[in-house]
């Protein structure tokens, strides 16, 4: 038999992480939207990283890409080696605030079906990322 011992849990007590700013990661690489997926994935490769934030050329952030994303673009039948980041990239968004509550950053997540999401300031530019736990 063993013993577990509980810790009864205070009333009162506020989330650990009640914010997306308490659990994001840095930005991270960032990369505008006009890069060669090739590229892209020689970068995503050297930075040693799953995802990249991808920002126009005024330097906002317009979406993250994947290596899962990239690799499938690279694969799929209409490739070729002139293909930019802005024309994979679909709509814009999923992002989420720093202020952002940890349920609502997880139910967007649930309901947009991604593992990572941008972080962005009120003027669109990149703070960081909130990715999923492995």
């Amino acid at each position: 038999m063993t013993l577990v011992q509980v810790q009864p849990r205070s009333t009162n007590a506020t989330a650990v992480h009640s914010t997306v700013a308490d659990v994001m990661d840095t930005a991270g690489p960032q990369v505008c939207d006009d890069m060669t997926v090739e590229v892209a994935l020689s970068v995503m490769a050297s930075a040693r990283t799953g995802h990249l934030l991808v920002c126009d050329d005024s330097g906002l952030c317009i979406g993250l890409v994947t290596q899962a994303h990239l690799t499938a673009a690279r694969d799929g039948s209409a490739y070729s080696d002139r293909v930019q980041l802005r024309d994979i990239l679909g709509d814009r968004g999923p992002f989420t605030s720093p202020v952002t509550t940890m349920a609502e950053a997880g139910h967007m997540m649930r309901y947009s079906q991604v593992d990572a999401l941008p972080v962005v300031d009120e003027h669109g530019s990149a703070l960081g990322v909130l990715a999923l736990a492995r």
